[in-house]
């Protein structure tokens, strides 16, 4: 998983004990975590019930070791993928939001489609499939392409009906890349979201949300039907993508419910000098509805057992279908 913004947060400095360590932690992401309230809705969560369960864990007699094995479980009562802890021996992370899925993705199917005379152009996989449908593989929004890149591409499949975009297992990167892509199946300037601000210290201290527009790229666009592959692996910049693609006509969102990842993600250090990541920054959809939790696609899509024995992919399939008929 990749992300998009950072920055540094500030804290007060604490002793570099495991209590201190402990407590830093606790208050940075107390003022500063961007969707206490919100997972609260949701799921229940209570940051200071958190606190005291995980504190009566902490000894100052515990190892670094015990230490960051008690922080990482507390991060994880967050249930986000953009919250980590990170220390010279290792990266406690919380990725339950897509091991505890279907992958929706298999990549002997996918060489099957692609064989091994595709082109490359940066980041970008491209080929036209037999019944004259576009295909474009992206698997990070963290590997750059430029608009002369995305030129040739597009020109190349301009023959095609319709245009499959791949991004199944896409764990984010750049926002830049993700609006410059989407920028080419967008015709007129249009609303795909808004964001927040912390203001203050409480959970509930935002700016007011400030809508967000996609403008259409002056190069080449796409003027065809466009179908988005997701699955549960899609997070960060690449839910991002989704939600710009699902405000655009000719796109539709095939495939699993997007992993989410809402937040951008700011840093933090504690006092013992391990780095923490969390989630700072909230944006939401077009109606202003949080993604955090991932986006429902138009067409839910599973890769079947039938379709992998005969060597298919259940959701290519259904793309091409459905761009074939529209």
């Amino acid at each position: 998983m990749t992300f998009c913004l950072t920055a540094c947060v500030d804290e007060e400095e604490l002793p570099d004990t495991p209590t201190g360590n402990f407590e830093a932690l606790w208050k940075i992401i107390d003022e500063h975590y961007c969707f206490l309230d919100y997972k609260q809705h949701e799921y229940g969560l209570d940051w200071n019930a958190v606190r005291s369960k995980y504190e009566a864990r902490i000894d100052d007699n515990m190892t670094s070791m015990q230490l960051f094995e008690v922080l990482t479980q507390m991060l994880g009562e967050l249930r986000d993928g953009h919250v980590n802890l990170t220390a010279a021996h290792d990266y406690g992370r919380y990725w339950a939001w897509q091991e505890n899925y279907p992958k929706n993705f298999n990549d002997s199917l996918y060489r099957l489609y692609m064989g091994t005379d595709y082109k490359i152009a940066a980041g970008l996989s491209y080929r036209i499939l037999d019944d004259n449908i576009g295909y474009i593989r992206y698997e990070s929004f963290s590997d750059a392409f430029g608009e002369g890149n995305l030129d040739e591409v597009l020109t190349y499949l301009m023959p095609c009906q319709g245009l499959i975009i791949d991004i199944r297992n896409n764990g984010g990167g750049d926002l830049t890349n993700a609006e410059k892509l989407a920028a080419r199946f967008c015709h007129q300037k249009t609303l795909v979201g808004y964001m927040q601000h912390k203001t203050g210290k409480g959970h509930s201290d935002f700016s007011q949300m400030e809508a967000h527009y996609l403008e259409p790229s002056s190069n080449i666009r796409w003027h065809k039907p466009v179908a988005v592959l997701t699955n549960r692996g899609v997070y960060s910049a690449a839910n991002e993508f989704t939600m710009y693609m699902k405000e655009l006509p000719l796109a539709k969102i095939v495939g699993d419910h997007t992993g989410g990842g809402a937040g951008m993600p700011f840093n933090s250090s504690l006092p013992n000098g391990w780095n923490v990541r969390f989630s700072a920054v909230p944006t939401y959809d077009a109606q202003r509805h949080s993604t955090e939790f991932g986006i429902e696609p138009d067409y839910q899509m599973e890769l079947s057992e039938e379709d992998f024995r005969k060597g298919r992919d259940s959701i290519i399939e259904f793309a091409r279908q459905l761009l074939t008929t529209n």
